[in-house]
């Protein structure tokens, strides 16, 4: 039977997917936009590359993590495979080095004997992918629940700054896009802080000065090297 509490330890899966894909949205988007828009370009323009980015960067993200968190997941795969195997043909090797485990986490050596014994009894892959291998349910990698997320995420944050290029004026575009950024990247960092249990006003100050930093530059190498189009 299952305890009932409610650790944010289990929320890691899709929140580090959630809050990459959001960030990399805002971010990426409005800083292609900054840079664009620094080059003296109109409005139309500024919100078709924002568009091509919203679409490329969530295919992007999608690929890009599932791609990443399916290695991981092979890998975890191989390693269960691999412990299965070791367990079928030395399974009284495999009991002392879950002995020597628990041991070396403050148990005395009966006890620790004792406790390899009865959980190897109940299941033994399961103790051995969680106590050796350090592979838990909630934290196993999830490739396409991490690809869905980060894409639909992505375009979430992305779609910010495109929004603030559809109702502004195009003198107000720089501002709008900059001003409509930061504060949904505060929000952003705010939220991931508070979901994971940290300082909201620290969550919220590392993105945005990340974001500040990254569409100061773009605008910087739009103004520089663009071209009146």
């Amino acid at each position: 039977m299952r305890h009932g509490e409610n650790h944010r330890v289990q929320h890691l899966g899709w929140l580090r997917a959630a809050v990459l894909g959001a960030n990399d949205g805002i971010i990426s988007t409005a800083s292609l936009m900054m840079g664009i828009a620094a080059a003296q370009t109109s409005n139309n323009i500024v919100l078709l590359t924002g568009i091509a980015g919203l679409v490329a960067g969530a295919v992007s993200m999608a690929a890009g993590e599932y791609v990443s968190v399916r290695s991981q997941a092979d890998t975890e795969a191989a390693d269960i495979e691999r412990e299965m195997q070791e367990l079928a043909a030395h399974p009284l090797a495999e009991l002392r080095e879950l002995t020597e485990i628990y041991i070396a986490r403050g148990l005395d050596r009966e006890l620790a004997h004792q406790v390899a014994i009865k959980l190897t009894e109940h299941d033994a892959l399961l103790s051995h992918a969680r106590d050796e291998l350090g592979i838990v349910e909630f934290l196993q990698a999830r490739p396409l629940q991490a690809a869905l997320t980060s894409a639909a995420t992505f375009a979430v944050g992305a779609s910010i700054p495109l929004l603030a290029v559809i109702i502004v004026a195009e003198e107000y575009l720089i501002p709008a896009v900059a001003s409509s950024a930061i504060v949904s990247l505060a929000v952003l960092g705010g939220l991931a802080a508070k979901v994971g249990g940290a300082s909201l006003i620290k969550g919220a100050a590392r993105v945005c000065i990340w974001g500040a930093m990254a569409m100061a530059l773009t605008g910087v190498a739009g103004h520089l090297f663009g071209v009146q189009l």
